[in-house]
């Protein structure tokens, strides 16, 4: 990040100096430079479309004709029987599903057909109960297709009851019904259509799309209509309970809608909307939905769910309070599922956004002002980092290299560069009011090291902010402020500046970073931890030494004495050892023998995260009410 430069670099960066001149951080994070089409147009272009699919429920009668095909084939087994009763025998012992082919026996009278008039002198009927009834006995006992046809009518004028462009066919007046008919309809209509065009399930999870058939061909615009008004009711919804049916059953529905562009995206849009703001369980069951559009085989629909999550992400990320925080954590977890699901195609959204993080901290490094620091100093930017961050640490973990004989995953390489632009960053500005943003990326790289197989030289970061607050020259002034939570600030009020509730926190998030830092393989699990260790040491001892406080002396002292024993540990095991560093095979082994949860640093960790939780949960008690009193441990 902060070497030399070949020319191409500097013409990059030029080119996008004068590109980015007046962007927003949402528009730069959007990644409006990767291509020609914005990502807002091609979000909303669906919305664009003067078609919803819903024309033509009064010519669907060619659906009926599909169940007349039954009746045909009626009439044909019975001259069979006639003419060739020998073969026939044949059938009845060889093929009995052949001859068992049932009839539907719709339970409805012609009368039923009125709800499809569309003469405006016939009254339009009303929908009951019994009526639903019987179209349910014939699509469970005969999946029967003109009885959905029907239903699905019947859904649409339940759909746009309320809007007056529509013609309804059907009346619905009583609100028990209207219930019934959208959970009929949503329950019924996935059952029928697997039975007449079931879609393979491929055996890597993936989906084929039924086989193009007169019967599917027939059936799909019946389907894409009744698809685009489950969207349009989810716009409209507002009981809870509906809208998860809804969500949980529309993604029954996507083998038979992938073929259409259009009722994707507006799809996805509706799903990306209530991911980032729904409820909590409708917030996953949209994300389940997005996952089985990922199923699909069409690679160019994994494409939109990737940029998608990720863009809608970023939006939702600008402002983070304690309150938000648990939803962004949530859809950054989701969206780190869905993006590991395909490690290639993953790969080229990844390296363009990480890309634009590196574009946008070297913009900030060339201008170095205010506004640019602003660029880069900001929560979306932040989240951005941890996002991948844990994409990464899911899709390169060490166990599954393991489990794939060693294989690695194409994202790997993502991991340098990634941890260059992190360091970067939090190199961009020093100064103390900074370093709840250090801590938030550093708590990131963490994380990331944990996961995988790669080291990452944490403590010229972590140190600096340890060593400040224990300087005898930054005496902490007494104050009446509340303790700073750390995870929601990434910038500290001026208020608190070298106050000493300020610098314990830091103190106390700095020391607990250091130790997961000390606690992942790379380190704790090292053969050579007590040489890898010795410069953090002589600088923590020196620290205290001078230390100006005696509570901020005390909390580094728990952790140097941990390190000690940590030394002592690994020093004891590796007296056995017969074997020379360069046989790097044997030192892999040894290292991955050891369980880190038994090592004094893990046991250290482990205390101190049931500390933490136990103070987190109080400080929610007190945010949820004003007479808590937050008592010191």
């Amino acid at each position: 990040m902060g070497g030399s430069e070949d020319d191409e670099d500097v013409d990059m960066g030029d080119a996008a100096n004068k590109k980015f001149k007046g962007m927003s951080v949402d528009d730069f994070l959007g990644g409006g430079f990767m291509s020609g089409e914005s990502d807002e147009e091609a979000m909303s272009e669906a919305g664009d479309d003067d078609d919803s699919g819903s024309e033509g429920e009064a010519s669907f009668a060619s659906v009926d004709d599909l169940e007349d095909e039954g009746v045909a084939h009626k009439l044909e087994l019975a001259k069979l029987a006639e003419k060739d009763p020998e073969f026939y025998k044949y059938l009845q012992e060889n093929d009995k599903e052949l001859l068992d082919f049932n009839l539907p026996d719709v339970g409805m009278d012609e009368d039923d057909e009125d709800g499809d008039d569309d003469d405006d002198d016939v009254k339009v009927p009303v929908l009951t109960t019994e009526l639903l009834k019987r179209w349910q006995k014939a699509m469970l006992e005969h999946r029967s297709l003109r009885a959905l046809r029907r239903l699905l009518i019947a859904f649409r004028s339940a759909a746009h009851m309320n809007d007056d462009e529509h013609a309804s066919v059907w009346t619905i007046d009583n609100a028990s019904v209207y219930d019934k008919l959208i959970t009929t309809a949503l329950r019924y209509t996935p059952i029928v259509l697997e039975h007449h065009v079931p879609y393979k399930t491929l055996p890597d999870g993936k989906f084929k799309p039924p086989t193009q058939t007169p019967k599917q061909k027939i059936l799909q615009k019946l389907t894409l209509s009744f698809f685009y008004n489950i969207i349009h009711l989810l716009e409209q919804f507002s009981e809870h309970d509906m809208i998860l049916l809804a969500v949980n059953e529309s993604a029954k529905l996507v083998p038979y809608i992938v073929g259409v562009r259009k009722a994707v995206k507006l799809y996805l849009k509706t799903l990306l909307r209530l991911w980032s703001s729904a409820e909590d369980d409708i917030r996953i069951a949209a994300f389940l939905a997005m996952r089985k559009l990922t199923s699909s085989s069409d690679e160019s629909i994994k494409d939109m769910v990737f940029k998608g999550a990720y863009l809608t992400l970023v939006r939702s990320a600008k402002s983070t309070s304690a309150h938000t925080l648990p939803g962004i954590n949530f859809m950054k977890n989701s969206a780190s599922e869905l993006f590991t699901t395909d490690h290639a195609t993953a790969y080229q959204h990844a390296f363009a956004y990480i890309r634009q993080l590196a574009v946008h901290l070297r913009n900030s490094m060339k201008v170095k002002s205010k506004e640019a620091y602003k660029q880069v100093y900001n929560w979306q930017y932040a989240h951005c980092v941890d996002f991948w961050s844990i994409v990464l640490a899911r899709a390169c973990h060490y166990e599954a290299e393991i489990e794939n004989g060693g294989l690695e995953s194409d994202l790997k390489p993502l991991i340098y560069p990634l941890s260059q632009v992190t360091l970067g960053a939090i190199k961009l500005i020093s100064n103390s009011r900074s370093y709840p943003f250090h801590l938030s990326l550093i708590r990131s790289l963490v994380h990331l090291q944990k996961h995988t197989r790669t080291y990452i030289p944490l403590i010229p970061y972590i140190m600096p902010i340890i060593t400040a607050t224990l300087s005898p020259s930054a005496r902490p002034k007494p104050s009446t402020l509340r303790p700073l939570d750390l995870e929601t600030n990434i910038r500290a009020p001026a208020q608190y500046i070298r106050t000493r509730v300020y610098s314990e926190g830091l103190l106390e998030e700095a020391t607990y970073i250091l130790a997961e830092w000390l606690g992942t393989r790379q380190v704790q699990g090292s053969i050579a931890f007590p040489e890898i260790v010795v410069p953090l040491t002589v600088t923590l001892k020196k620290g205290v030494k001078h230390a100006s406080g005696g509570k901020e002396a005390g909390v580094v002292k728990g952790l140097l004495e941990r390190i000690d024993e940590g030394v002592k540990w690994v020093e004891q095991r590796r007296k056995g050892v017969t074997f020379r560093p360069k046989n790097v095979q044997q030192v892999d082994e040894w290292e991955r023998s050891v369980n880190l949860e038994e090592t004094p640093i893990g046991k250290y960790i482990k205390t101190q995260r049931k500390i933490r939780e136990k103070r987190r949960k109080l400080v929610e008690k007190a945010r949820d009410g004003e007479d808590e009193i937050l008592e010191d441990d």
